[in-house]
């Protein structure tokens, strides 16, 4: 809303109030930062030899509509801040994967595959966070 925060307040001290409120703003948003039509495209992605997906990825998020990779980019190089300092945060790049993979990428309707998707999903976000300067650029 446009309500004004005052980050310093001591009630934003707790990481996990500020974490869970970045998490449910992708969750809710009316579609997902990896658009639904691009969702299996993505798994496909993933699912190639190792040395195509990162080109395969790259190319999809250049499919993307500009808002979205611009918001792509500026998310994962904060996560990827938050992994650069695992050793205080315990926070390492499958962890990431786990936390943000299913909200920022998920097929617009739930089959059966919950479990598979997941997987994808999860790999999907570790890869970018992995070869986020091969996919972004500096």
């Amino acid at each position: 809303s446009d309500e004004k925060l005052d980050l310093n307040d001591s009630k934003w001290e707790d990481i996990h109030v500020i974490t869970g409120a970045l998490k449910m703003f992708f969750r809710e948003l009316p579609e997902p930062l990896f658009t639904y039509n691009h969702f299996n495209d993505f798994v496909n992605a993933i699912k190639q030899e190792p040395r195509q997906r990162v080109h395969a990825v790259k190319d999809l998020i250049r499919q993307l509509p500009k808002p979205n990779q611009d918001t792509m980019q500026i998310l994962f190089r904060h996560l990827k801040r938050v992994v650069e300092n695992g050793e205080k945060n315990r926070m390492t790049y499958q962890s990431v994967a786990i936390v943000f993979g299913p909200t920022l990428l998920k097929p617009e309707k739930e089959t059966g595959n919950i479990a598979v998707h997941t997987v994808y999903q999860n790999q999907i976000v570790e890869l970018i966070l992995l070869e986020l300067n091969s996919i972004f650029g500096r």
